[in-house]
């Protein structure tokens, strides 16, 4: 099973609409490790640990997000996987 790490940084109206929350939500679900936060400038950070494939379904989903948001773009980038554990809301 090959193992991915990606940093995501998703813009559009994506604060205040529960976006960290449900990608948590989903993350779990899905069994994706990682966090995700809000940034000053508008946009939201996530990085999204685990199986290829899941990681991949992940970031399909920000495209998306929660009811509420506009999703304007999501930036990837590929990381050498750390080995993190569960997934959190960072401040």
């Amino acid at each position: 099973m090959e193992l991915i790490r990606i940093h995501a940084f998703i813009s559009g109206i994506v604060q205040g609409v529960g976006y960290r929350f449900t990608t948590q939500d989903r993350a779990v679900q899905l069994g994706v490790r990682g966090w995700v936060r809000n940034l000053p400038d508008g946009r939201v950070e996530a990085v999204f640990e685990g199986p290829k494939q899941l990681v991949e379904e992940m970031v399909r989903w920000c495209y998306q997000g929660p009811r509420g948001a506009i999703v304007r773009t999501v930036d990837v980038a590929y990381e050498p996987p750390e080995g993190l554990q569960g997934f959190e809301i960072r401040r």
